[in-house]
């Protein structure tokens, strides 16, 4: 056979990668021994500086830890100063709190300002020498030579305050203070801190010293809805920064520490102790003698008194802050900083909140044992006409309205009932009120009775609570969890209504076990008389700039009001929910002559008290408690919450067109003489007076009574005329009738078993 000859391309092919073989091999062991020279190389090299026995553990090892831990501790100082630097992105940060605003009413009457006019402040040079040693001997006696954080003394805070056992000094520097003031908040967290001492050192590297407490004198809030030394003087003292006095001076900055406790026209006996203190540390620290102060001592400084001037505080934070956020939304060629603002406050509304609940708690928050509530007054477009945030904004600025989550009890049923109309219900939909469990979680209604058979309206009128679970459960019907599916379906009709809370989905969630606000509460139930559409609370009507110039207008740039409901079903409940006031739980909240709707809601322990109800010209959100969550003494939606939506209501309605409500039509006016009579007969219903003292026992004797009673003339009923028994209708009530007009007992309650979520009453 002849022999094959391997092609000459294959051959050339081979040789290739033999050498590609080769050169690689050549390669790799030269780069390794090349490699092992240099190792040799520089292994001599150190040689030359090796240190051996103990000097290598004295010096080098040492450093050499220091140097590890150096490096890592500069990668976490990075890490931990992202957040702070964040905050220094906007590149106006010098004027992001240099918003000056000048409130009006809705008429145009002024009735207060918020915010720093940066523009007129006075220059440093100009402030008063002792005002200047003052704040710094109070605030931070080594400004001029610490980098921002004073080290020295941040240490004697912590010993100090470790010895006390208890926070008894600060160890921020003015410009750490000055980082608070311009970056961040107020609340005490380690991560607020951190940020703090980052932004201070950051802002030596931008600042000189004396622009960082020129800044500092004029951002400082110093009570009174002041903020700046001077802008303080003039609200104090009548005058300029300028013209204070040693005494004047020391009482300004005793304020830095805290401005509410200190501010003189609120406490001026604590002021004036606050400013001893002051002129101690002007000694203390060297800035004058004993001999200087003496005077200041002796003739301590008289503020101005404002005690008798009203300003809507509360109101003011608010709508300041809605101004904040708006002014965001401007374009950013947009400098102008200084604005004239008109809201939607009605001052004799607002005053008339004001008067109604201190008037209420003064009466009867001992007996209760009720010591805050607050109250917002909407008209249905959303603009809030008054707002009270808590009894004294002087002893606290929280805003309970705006920033408190409540649990709303019985007064959240009406998205429970909206939901059900809007998925096939109708008010004469009968529901059985009978036992019924979620899991472990069985709600009862007060009394621990059922009456059977009931419409929807008869169900909100008795606040009954079984029935708004059994709504819950057959709203989710189908699903492989209805209850839960229900309870989607009712949050979803609150998103529509406007409220913004989370609205935690527990079992109770449809009898009022989540969170709401004051707020966003009242403005909700405006969708009602407003035929369905919900709308944005807000406080801002127009704003112009400080020349006059129109800016931005709600009805023209606002959002616009969306169709929440049919306006069928909002009628619909409004009818459902006017028995409430006229027949129900809140008979106390009714007004002669206008049409009145709305909803009690008592919590758990008797926690939180509501009244929420709304005419055809305004809603209203009432709400009383403690700040701690402590119980009340048996206090009830209808009790002082309804009595004082009726105060306001009453002062709101004056002088005005009376609307009528979709699906209630115009209210009823008693005549004078019927009027008088029915006050004399029942003279205890006039005012909520004090908690009921009728023990449970008392309650279920009188209660039995009233059955036996009851089946007693309906037996004797059904013998004359061979009818059948019917369903009772009140056994849902703890009380007899009369009882639970006069003293408002609790509107239903709800119990569960010991790992069940928390049961409400209304």
């Amino acid at each position: 056979m002849p022999q094959i000859v391997p092609s000459r391309w294959k051959t050339k092919f081979r040789h290739f990668l033999l050498d590609l073989d080769a050169r690689i091999d050549s390669g790799l062991f030269s780069s390794g021994r090349g490699t092992r020279e240099l190792w040799e190389r520089y292994s001599t090299f150190m040689d030359r500086f090796y240190v051996g026995r103990w000097k290598r553990w004295v010096f080098i090892e040492p450093l050499s830890e220091m140097a590890t831990i150096g490096l890592g501790g500069l990668i976490l100082m990075l890490a931990l100063a992202q957040p702070a630097f964040r905050e220094t992105a906007d590149e106006d940060w010098l004027k992001k709190s240099d918003l000056a605003v000048t409130f009006l009413d809705r008429y145009g009457n002024p009735i207060g300002s918020r915010g720093i006019k940066h523009n007129d402040s006075i220059p440093l040079e100009d402030f008063p020498d002792n005002l200047i040693k003052a704040t710094l001997a109070t605030e931070d006696r080594r400004f001029y030579d610490h980098f921002g954080i004073d080290i020295a003394g941040t240490a004697r805070a912590l010993v100090t305050n470790a010895q006390a056992g208890g926070v008894r000094q600060g160890g921020s520097s003015l410009t750490q203070q000055l980082a608070k003031n311009l970056f961040l908040s107020n609340e005490r967290t380690i991560e607020r801190k951190v940020n703090e001492a980052f932004l201070a050192i950051w802002l030596e590297t931008r600042l000189t010293k004396n622009e960082i407490l020129k800044l500092y004198l004029d951002r400082a809030y110093m009570g009174g809805g002041t903020f700046g030394v001077d802008g303080a003087a003039h609200f104090y003292f009548n005058k300029s920064a300028r013209d204070v006095n040693l005494a004047e001076a020391a009482m300004l900055a005793g304020l830095f520490k805290a401005p509410t406790k200190y501010a003189p026209h609120i406490n001026l006996p604590a002021a004036r102790a606050r400013a001893n203190v002051v002129l101690d540390n002007l000694v203390d620290a060297g800035f004058m003698t004993e001999g200087q102060v003496f005077g200041a001592r002796r003739n301590p400084a008289v503020a101005v008194d404002r005690r008798q001037e009203i300003s809507p505080n509360y109101y003011l934070d608010w709508a300041f802050d809605e101004m904040r956020k708006l002014v965001d939304t401007f374009p950013k060629s947009y400098v102008e900083r200084v604005f004239v603002v008109r809201t939607a406050i009605d001052m004799n509304v607002q005053r008339a909140a004001e008067a109604a609940v201190e008037n209420q708690l003064r009466q009867f928050g001992r007996d209760y044992h009720a010591t805050q509530a607050a109250t917002v007054v909407s008209d249905l477009e959303g603009g809030v006409r008054a707002m009270v945030g808590g009894r004294d904004y002087g002893a606290s600025q929280f805003n309970r309205a705006v920033d408190a989550m409540r649990q709303p009890g019985s007064s959240f049923k009406p998205y429970v009932y909206t939901t059900a109309l809007l998925n096939g219900y109708k008010p004469t939909s009968i529901i059985l009120d009978g036992p019924v469990c979620i899991g472990n979680w069985c709600p009862q209604n007060y009394g621990h009775s059922y009456s059977g058979n009931v419409t929807l309206t008869q169900a909100i009128t008795r606040s009954i609570n079984v029935v708004p679970v059994k709504i819950s459960i057959a709203l989710g019907k189908g699903a492989q969890n209805p209850a839960k599916a229900g309870r989607a379906k009712i949050v979803e009709t609150a998103r529509r209504f406007g409220i913004k809370a989370p609205l935690l989905d527990t079992p109770s969630l449809p009898i009022g076990s989540t969170e709401v606000t004051v707020l966003e509460h009242a403005v909700a139930y405006a969708t009602f008389p407003n035929k369905g559409r919900s709308a944005k609370p807000h406080a801002v009507l127009e704003v112009r700039t400080g020349a006059g110039d129109l800016v931005w207008r709600f009805d023209r740039d606002g959002p616009k009001q969306l169709q929440a409901i049919p306006a069928s079903v909002a009628a619909d409940m409004a009818g459902m929910m006017s028995h409430v006031v006229s027949e129900g739980t809140a008979r106390r909240a009714a007004l002669d002559g206008i049409p009145t709707a709305g909803k009690t809601g008592t919590t758990n322990a008797y926690r939180d008290a509501w009244f929420v109800g709304y005419t055809g010209n305004f809603s209203c959100a009432v709400w009383y408690g403690n700040d701690d969550y402590s119980p009340t003494n048996r206090m009830t939606g209808g009790s002082l919450p309804a009595q004082t939506w009726h105060d306001i209501m009453v002062a709101a309605h004056q002088g005005i067109e009376i609307k009528e409500i979709p699906g209630v039509g115009a209210g009823t006016k008693n005549p004078a003489a019927a009027a008088s009579s029915v006050m004399a007969a029942n003279a205890q219903d006039a005012k909520p007076g004090p908690p009921p003292v009728l023990t449970r026992r008392g309650a279920d004797v009188l209660l039995r009574v009233e059955k036996l009673l009851d089946d007693a003339g309906k037996t004797a009923g059904r013998t004359s005329s061979n009818e059948p028994l019917k369903p009772r209708a009140s056994s849902t009530l703890a009380f007899p009738e009369s009882y639970a007009s006069a003293n408002d007992a609790p509107d239903a309650k709800t119990t569960t078993s010991a790992t069940a979520p928390a049961s409400r009453k209304n």
